[in-house]
């Protein structure tokens, strides 16, 4: 790292880019960039740090500065390339990752689904017992000078993770997702195959993946789950309206006795697989239950307020097993309420290619509720809506709009689950001020 240049990011609000602009920050590099006006949740971070950020200019760009290019950006844009004119180094995403990842004993955490609960947790765990880095999905991101680990989410997307060559890799899962890109499933398991080759020390996979039980790579394959066959196993799991208890077993030996004050099956799973990979790195196991027990969970992930008589939940699920893993922990947690969904889905091409699997999960929910599709930046429309997914929803369907949200006032003293990766927070927002004014109405 150059602590002469200014490291400036294009597109900084991204939830990656955030957290290595932070990250960069804390190692006492000079840090700023841009990004549209729009208030987004993970700038607040960036401001809290002191962290510049400028709307989008190509007037932004001049001589001193080394170029961190988002994922979501290339070379036609207005700041790439005045970048390109001037001659300065441009350096992508997942290029800057890979330098630090060659500086400390690393971490990756890639998965169809769960990369960035578990990074969050791996990194809260670390982070507790000795000196961590960490970079996670959700905004976070925290540089530590002469840290022993670096935690990092590395994301199967267009393939940007087959940049990295990490100590070890947590593999969560292998599933059909961003239809925009991949072929199909073989062509995901082609992308975590490739990443699993690059690990040098060893890879965390689920034993009960079909796709990661066939991985064939040089280093040792280290699967967690609930089966017989399982190298790291959890067993006696009891889930309760507080959260979690399992015991743990590596082969035959006893390791301990866990608890997480986290819902759904997932949890369990993320738990172990942080379990799995501090015991192979020699970290005390009674260090590891302690930092399990303070966990509060990451950005957008399960995330609960009360307004009115009403249990509001905010989760990024946007694929049908996130859904369906959403919704099993509210049933945990909130065993004797009735649980409304309410999803925005995000992009046409997944819409359409999974539409009979997000109606099969979105009918966990006891009534569903949907939004408008969300476009991405590279796809802007498509031959699908809300309304044709909703046709194949037996639990309700209706689409919602954003200057209407009262079908939601006719729930009392029950749980909501907002989903969605686009602007779901924005129906939300709308419902919650619906409720508040009409409590105060009531007093």
């Amino acid at each position: 790292m150059d602590a002469d240049t200014t490291y400036f990011f294009v597109g900084i609000k991204g939830t990656g880019m955030s957290s290595l602009a932070l990250l960069l920050h804390d190692k006492g590099l000079k840090v700023s960039g841009s990004d549209i006006e729009k208030y987004t949740f993970t700038q607040r971070g960036l401001e809290q740090a002191g962290i510049e950020i400028l709307p989008f200019d190509e007037k932004n760009i001049h001589a001193g500065l080394t170029i961190v290019e988002g994922n979501a950006f290339g070379p036609d844009h207005p700041e790439i390339k005045k970048a390109h004119e001037l001659g300065l180094q441009i350096c992508s995403y997942p290029a800057m990752v890979e330098k630090i990842i060659a500086e400390n004993t690393s971490i990756g955490i890639a998965g169809s689904h769960g990369k960035t609960s578990t990074t969050g947790l791996l990194a809260h765990v670390l982070s507790g017992v000795s000196a961590t880095s960490y970079l996670v999905g959700d905004g976070s991101g925290k540089g530590v000078p002469e840290s022993r680990f670096f935690v990092f989410e590395a994301d199967e997307y267009r393939r940007h993770f087959v940049a990295y060559h990490p100590d070890y890799v947590i593999m969560t899962n292998i599933d059909f997702d961003h239809p925009d890109y991949f072929t199909g499933i073989e062509d995901v398991f082609d992308a975590f195959t490739t990443l699993a080759n690059q690990t040098k020390k060893g890879i965390f996979a689920w034993g009960e993946d079909k796709y990661l039980r066939n991985l064939k790579t040089a280093v040792p394959v280290h699967y967690y789950g609930t089966n017989e066959n399982d190298e790291f196993r959890a067993v006696n799991i009891k889930r309760t309206t507080k959260g979690s208890t399992f015991d743990v077993y590596r082969e035959d030996k006893f390791l301990g006795t866990y608890e997480i004050p986290l819902f759904g099956e997932h949890n369990v799973l993320n738990s172990l697989a942080v379990v799995a990979v501090s015991y192979c790195e020699d970290v005390p196991q009674e260090e590891i239950k302690r930092e399990l027990l303070s966990f509060k969970g990451v950005k957008r992930r399960f995330t609960e307020k009360v307004v009115a008589d009403m249990t509001i939940i905010d989760d990024y699920a946007h694929h049908p097993s996130e859904i369906k893993a959403t919704l099993d922990a509210a049933r945990q947690k909130y065993p004797k309420k009735e649980i409304i969904a309410v999803f925005q889905p995000h992009t046409f091409s997944r819409t359409i290619a999974l539409m009979d699997d997000f109606a099969a999960s979105l009918n966990l929910a006891d009534k569903v509720f949907l939004t408008d599709i969300f476009s991405s930046i590279r796809e802007h429309n498509g031959n699908v809506s809300s309304d044709d997914l909703g046709s194949k929803i037996t639990k309700g369907g209706e689409v919602l709009k954003l200057d209407n949200m009262s079908p939601l006032l006719d729930f009392h003293d029950a749980v909501v689950v907002f989903m969605g990766a686009g602007d779901i927070q924005k129906y939300e927002y709308a419902y919650e001020r619906l409720l508040s004014n009409l409590s105060l109405k009531n007093n």
